[in-house]
């Protein structure tokens, strides 16, 4: 009885750390390049900037062995030229995890194992190859017992169906079909993620006149409709998401995840490539990070958890292609910023450059522009009160903010809490072009605009902590959770007849 107690308590708290732990950013470390630091220089790195999961191409063993003991979640890659050798023989998956991945488990701590990258984009197209490999690294790992802990998967790109617009509309490439559905059968089997590659920068760059730069970026001033099922987008990458979800629950797979493996925007490109500037690159990836940690979610499966890795950590100069390929990095290989970046979400600042960020000695607000329209005003104002995640109930009729009864006062408002929440950055005040920087305080009467400085909690009685709602509630209940387990556990080594005896109590008063 001792030992089923053990076992339901140990599966329990496993569940709840899986749900306490939320959405995540990671970064992609790809090392195509000859002028990178060293791996054990990566590390610290890494850890300065509080990048907390990292994904490479391959087991390297000098990134193994400089990741020991650092806390970073790595996923790690068999590159597409191995899939050959991991189909065919068990044999080839056993040595590889035996002399790649066992000697430096687990202090390094590793998570995924990626199986093939975007095959269906490969000259020579290897994807038969890949399921029987993925086959052959689970039994592999299965008979190490870490097949729970590491989750095998494989990569792929947005090429994978055959349309994505509308969102409702999305759908397989029936070209792949040969090889997709086993994929998916074992995805969903072993309670792994689809993994994809997106990529908005290049639906921008090669159809700018369908697509709005503000669309691609995140940005509050371009929003579109799914004509079949009424929802609003209101940036390119949820579209692309949503239209994966729907082109699976298409062929019946609804309990598959996705994970995004790559996305980013570069900072740089040739004469062609405009969009390609480091304002671009921070502005994209910045939003990108504030609205994953915040499981916001997309329109169709609002509050999902999703997992998300920037790509890439340097700018690598080995890669082929136009010069946009060249510059996809967070950091040049003197491990300066190409640009201030945060990955907590709450604002881009950057620790070795934080020089660049916003003025820490001046106080300032964020207000809605009078130039902008009623309806870009609206738009934006919906969005902050929402997804957004701002307390708009001091806006609301009888309270102290909701005079003057117009869009601009409330967009106001809006704006500027959602601005200060979000540390008062540069970025935090666009809404689309239509947000204003200002020095003087907006507040009046017992409307009170608060402020990063020491936000003023009683300001006004309607005002509420500026965490996300969702987030907060999620982190009370884990911590209540938590506690309770804890309780369970100290009483149950202290006095463990006890606690089993109240554990029967319970499962017969279930039966009851």
């Amino acid at each position: 009885m001792a030992s089923r107690f053990n076992l339901v308590f140990a599966v329990s708290l496993l569940l709840l750390l899986d749900f306490c732990r939320g959405s995540i950013v990671g970064v992609c470390y790809g090392r195509n390049a000859d002028d990178l630091p060293t791996p054990d220089k990566v590390a610290k790195l890494v850890q300065l900037h509080k990048i907390k999961y990292l994904r490479i191409y391959d087991s390297n063993i000098q990134v193994l062995k400089a990741f020991a003991n650092t806390g970073v979640e790595l996923m790690v890659g068999v590159p597409n030229s191995d899939l050959l050798a991991f189909s065919q023989f068990q044999s080839n998956a056993d040595s590889w995890l035996k002399n790649s991945i066992l000697p430096y488990y687990p202090a390094t701590k590793i998570t995924y194992i990626t199986v093939g990258l975007e095959v269906t984009e490969s000259p020579d197209n290897a994807s038969a190859l890949v399921v029987p490999a993925m086959q052959n690294v689970l039994t592999a790992l299965k008979k190490v017992g870490l097949h729970r802990r590491i989750k095998v998967s494989s990569t792929h790109s947005l090429g994978v169906l055959s349309r994505s617009f509308p969102p409702s509309a999305g759908a397989f490439n029936s070209s792949h079909a040969f090889f997709l559905k086993p994929m998916l059968e074992f995805l969903a089997e072993n309670h792994s993620p689809f993994m994809i590659d997106l990529y908005p920068y290049y639906a921008y760059r090669d159809s700018p006149s369908n697509v709005s730069l503000d669309y691609a970026l995140f940005e509050l001033s371009s929003e579109v409709i799914d004509p079949n099922t009424g929802l609003l987008y209101t940036n390119m990458f949820d579209a692309q998401i949503d239209a994966l979800y729907f082109a699976l629950m298409a062929l019946n797979f609804r309990t598959i995840r996705v994970m995004v493996t790559e996305t980013g925007w570069p900072s740089k490109g040739s004469p062609k490539e405009k969009a390609a500037t480091p304002d671009n690159a921070q502005t994209y990836n910045a939003n990108l990070i504030h609205h994953v940690i915040n499981d916001s979610g997309t329109p169709a499966k609002p509050g999902e958890e999703l997992d998300v890795y920037i790509f890439s950590l340097f700018n690598e100069n080995r890669k082929p292609g136009l010069e946009s390929e060249r510059n996809w990095g967070l950091f040049y290989p003197d491990q300066t910023s190409v640009y201030n970046l945060d990955f907590t979400g709450k604002g881009i600042v950057d620790v070795t450059n934080s020089g660049n960020g916003t003025n820490s000695n001046v106080t300032t607000w964020c207000i809605a522009s009078s130039k902008a329209s009623e309806a870009d005003l609206q738009n934006a104002l919906d969005w902050a009160c929402g997804p957004g995640n701002v307390d708009c109930s001091p806006i609301q009729p009888s309270q102290p903010c909701f005079e003057p009864d117009n869009t601009l006062s409330h967009a106001s408002f809006a704006f500027n809490s959602y601005y200060q929440q979000n540390g008062a950055t540069d970025v935090a005040c666009s809404f689309g072009g239509n947000g204003v920087k200002v020095d003087k305080d907006p507040s009046y009467d017992n409307c009170i605009y608060v402020t990063t400085k020491g936000i003023n909690k009683t300001a006004t009685s309607n005002m509420t902590a500026i965490a996300s709602t969702s987030s907060s509630r999620q982190t009370e209940v884990c911590a209540w959770i938590a506690s309770f387990f804890l309780m369970i556990l100290v009483s149950f080594v202290l006095n463990p007849e006890k606690v089993l005896d109240a554990s029967i109590s319970w499962q017969l008063r279930g039966l009851a």
